[in-house]
């Protein structure tokens, strides 16, 4: 179970006012405790997908489909100095990550760490 704390759905929902998606998201982590993977399946039924897998498998699944657009050094830059609407912009463009869901896909990278995250693109691109 990937668990994040209230402070960070603060930091998000600062970070991300004003993006109707997002605010649904996170009031759906919220209802969820913070438990990334839980929130992710009810927000996955929310836009028609159904998930045929665990929760915890499903969202990492789903993280990896946006692995590649995630670990790009502009968006993995983004991420780190904490521009998440960038990448929230970008992977609603790619329609890997339904808007609705990227914000828990975000969450969980960030709790992954991002250097674990994209550790196998790193190695393929050396």
């Amino acid at each position: 179970m990937t668990q994040v704390t209230s402070e960070d759905i603060a930091k998000f929902r600062e970070k991300l006012q004003g993006y109707p998606d997002t605010s649904a998201a996170l009031a759906e982590i919220e209802d969820c405790e913070g438990n990334l993977e839980d929130a992710a399946m009810v927000l996955a039924i929310r836009v028609g997908q159904q998930p045929d897998i665990a929760n915890a498998e499903w969202l990492d699944s789903l993280a990896k489909k946006c692995r590649a657009i995630i670990c790009r050094e502009d968006n993995r830059n983004a991420l780190l100095s904490d521009d998440y609407a960038s990448v929230i912009r970008y992977l609603a463009t790619t329609r890997l990550c339904p808007p609705l869901l990227a914000v828990p896909v975000l969450m969980y990278v960030l709790q992954q760490g991002m250097d674990q995250f994209c550790e196998p693109l790193d190695t393929v691109s050396s």
